[in-house]
């Protein structure tokens, strides 16, 4: 008995279910993969977001630290500011002391909140340090922030600003900024710096 639907001489095989599948699946590792785009292009935007963020901080306390020349030293942080210590009132506070509170409430992430009042801060884990290089005229200080990435790369080792406080030393994130004050007037008869 003949089939009313099927043209003579030919015998189905299955063929084209087959490229369909193959289609199917070739379409499917496609979306895979341009998923996984997106994921890793959030990633990297969520990164500069943290660079940028740093960046506006560091040059916060490097312009604070340059506009209180005749006080420098006294920006000297002894451990690492930010995370893991508590936001501070800085009410009644002045000079190095209140720029030093503002800092710290500033990389905790206090000037970012929910509409609840919880903190939402930019940066994971934020960081700051000011060590001072050479206390003598012309005096030098290194400003650090640092924060948690969110991918590992190569550890930063030009600051200890932060380390071990992240677990990998690989996650742990680190900009850099010196500053250095130079004696604006000089005693004649000494030599030493009268006005930084």
């Amino acid at each position: 008995m003949r089939d009313n639907f099927s043209v003579p001489g030919t015998r189905e095989r299955g063929a084209t279910l087959i490229e369909v599948l193959v289609t199917i699946m070739i379409l499917t590792f496609a979306l895979l993969g341009v998923a996984a785009l997106q994921v890793s292009m959030q990633r990297a935007q969520a990164e500069s977001y943290h660079r940028s963020h740093a960046v506006l901080l560091l040059q916060d306390m490097v312009d604070r630290v340059n506009a209180n020349r005749n006080n420098a030293l006294d920006y000297v942080t002894p451990g690492a500011l930010g995370a893991g210590n508590t936001v501070e009132d800085c009410t009644g506070l002045s000079d190095a002391a209140l720029d030093l509170c503002e800092w710290n409430n500033a990389l905790m992430g206090t000037a970012e909140s929910t509409a609840s009042g919880q903190t939402a801060g930019g940066m994971i884990d934020a960081r700051g340090c000011i060590a001072s290089v050479d206390a003598t005229m012309p005096r030098e200080f290194v400003v650090a922030v640092t924060w948690r990435g969110l991918v590992p790369t190569v550890a930063p080792s030009f600051t200890t600003c932060g380390q071990g406080l992240y677990g990998n030393e690989r996650m742990r994130r680190a900009l850099v900024a010196r500053v250095t004050i130079g004696c604006l007037q000089n005693e004649p008869a000494t030599g030493l710096c009268v006005t930084p």
